[in-house]
C-alpha cells in the first residue's frame, strides 16, 4: 500500500452524516486521508470519483433515487481502482451481499461506531476486503451456487490461484508465487472466477471456504 494522503470521497444522501465522517477522517487520521469531496445522490457519485481521483469511496446503500448498489457498480466500471466501502443503515444482508456482487470492497454498518471506520478504510486499501461476520455466514449459507465438482473441474494450477485469491491478496502478490506478470495474473483471476460462478473475489473466497481450500 502506497504511502498517504489518500483521497476519499463519501457519497450519502444524509449531509450531517457526510460532514461527520469527514471531520472525524480529518481530526483522527488527517495524515493518511484527505476528504476530498460528497455527494448526496449516486448520480454525482461516478463524476465526483473521477474529479478527485479517489482512491476510496464510500457509498451508502440507501442512495435515492440511483441506489447504493447502481452507483457502487457504475464507480467500479468506471474507475476500477477506486476502492468502494459500502454502508447501510439496515440489516438487510441480501442488500449488502448485492453490493459485495456489484464490486464494493467492503460493507459495514452504519450503526457501528464512526470512530471504528478508519481501520476498514485502511484495510481495503491495502487490499483486505472487510466483512461483517454474519454477512459472510449468510453468503456460505444461502448462496445460490454450489462448490460441489467444482474441484473436479479444476487444474492444479486453478486451484492453487484460487486459494491464493481467497486469502484476499492483490494482483501482484498473486503474480509472484504463480510466477507470471501482473497483466497475466489478471487474465487468470478472471478465467478462474468465471469457472467457479462467482460474481467476484468476495464470492470466490466464500465458495473456496465451502470447497475446504481453506481448512
Amino acid at each position: 500500500m502506497q504511502e498517504g494522503p489518500y483521497t476519499v470521497v463519501i457519497v450519502d444522501d444524509h449531509a450531517l452524516f457526510a460532514q461527520g465522517l469527514a471531520l472525524l477522517l480529518e481530526s483522527r487520521a488527517g495524515e493518511t486521508f484527505r476528504v476530498a469531496g460528497s455527494a448526496t445522490v449516486g448520480e454525482e457519485a461516478v463524476a465526483l470519483v473521477g474529479r478527485n481521483k479517489a482512491a476510496v469511496a464510500v457509498v451508502d446503500l440507501a442512495l435515492p433515487p440511483l441506489g447504493g448498489v447502481e452507483t457502487i457498480r457504475r464507480i467500479k466500471a468506471a474507475y476500477p481502482d477506486t476502492r468502494v466501502l459500502a454502508l447501510s443503515g439496515t440489516e438487510d444482508l441480501d442488500l449488502a451481499a448485492a453490493a459485495l456482487r456489484a464490486g464494493a470492497d467492503g460493507y459495514l454498518a452504519k450503526s457501528a461506531d464512526p470512530e471504528v471506520l478508519v481501520a476498514p478504510l485502511l484495510s481495503v486499501l491495502a487490499g483486505v476486503r472487510v466483512v461483517r461476520a454474519e454477512l459472510l455466514d449468510a453468503l456460505l449459507v444461502s448462496a445460490d451456487r454450489t462448490a460441489d465438482g467444482v474441484l473436479d473441474r479444476l487444474s492444479e494450477r486453478d486451484v492453487e490461484l484460487w486459494r491464493l485469491l481467497a486469502r484476499g491478496l492483490e494482483t501482484s502478490e498473486i503474480a509472484r508465487p504463480m510466477l507470471v506478470s501482473e497483466r497475466t495474473a489478471k487474465r487468470m483471476i478472471a478465467s478462474l472466477l468465471h469457472k467457479v460462478g462467482a460474481a467476484n473475489r468476495i464470492e470466490a473466497a466464500a465458495l473456496a471456504g465451502r470447497a475446504g481450500l481453506l481448512d
